[in-house]
């Protein structure tokens, strides 16, 4: 490949990683054209799979930071560039992946952090969007009827609630009152035993 059409290439993927809020790559040996098309449009809008050159591509990749994809560019290799929903684009190549083992997934990029195969796999399993926003309005809803159950009260329970706290403050307002009084009967019956004790000794002298 001349030199001027390897640094189109080179800035096309470049382009297309930059672009791209995930990549995935993929060893594709054994899968058919009309198998690989079936993949690429499973992987929805704005998202392609596009057979890449190893050497290219790793220029590419050097050049966007991505150096740790290195490793992985040997043998047949096809990349998703995903610009759409990363989750749904996971999801759809674990899928086809299951139907057809043939489909190797090496690892990648998500949002600027390299990923294992493994990884590319648990983001497939998370819930989509709509599901976690769902589940999160479930949960603030029913804190809020709970809050407005409490604001629905029926006032005779409110007066209750006020009464007893009010004949609580009392209670422990006259415990130091009644331990102060029993302090001070002791304190007198001690001086009293100690003068008739005074006494006894002068009548003894």
């Amino acid at each position: 490949m001349p030199t001027q059409a390897k640094a189109v290439v080179i800035d096309e993927i470049t382009q297309r990683f930059q672009n791209s809020s995930a990549a995935v790559l993929t060893e594709y040996r054994g899968l058919t054209v009309a198998q690989l098309t079936q993949l690429r449009r499973s992987l929805g809008a704005g998202s392609s799979y596009a057979v890449v050159k190893n050497t290219l591509t790793k220029r590419a990749a050097d050049s966007v930071g991505h150096t740790d994809l290195g490793p992985l560019l040997n043998g047949p290799t096809a990349i998703a560039f995903i610009e759409g929903d990363v989750v749904e684009a996971a999801k759809a190549i674990r899928d086809f992946a299951r139907a057809n083992p043939l489909l190797v997934v090496k690892g990648g990029v998500v949002e600027g952090r390299t990923v294992t195969p493994a990884e590319v796999t648990a983001l497939a399993d998370v819930e989509p969007r709509e599901v976690l926003l769902a589940k999160l309005a479930g949960a603030m809803k029913g804190n809020l009827t709970k809050a407005a159950g409490l604001f629905q009260a029926p006032l005779s329970q409110v007066a209750r609630l006020a009464a007893a706290l009010q004949e609580k403050k009392p209670a422990e307002g006259d415990a130091p009152a009644a331990a102060a009084q029993a302090t001070d009967g002791t304190a007198a019956d001690t001086t009293t035993d100690s003068a008739d004790a005074a006494d006894a000794a002068a009548g003894t002298d």
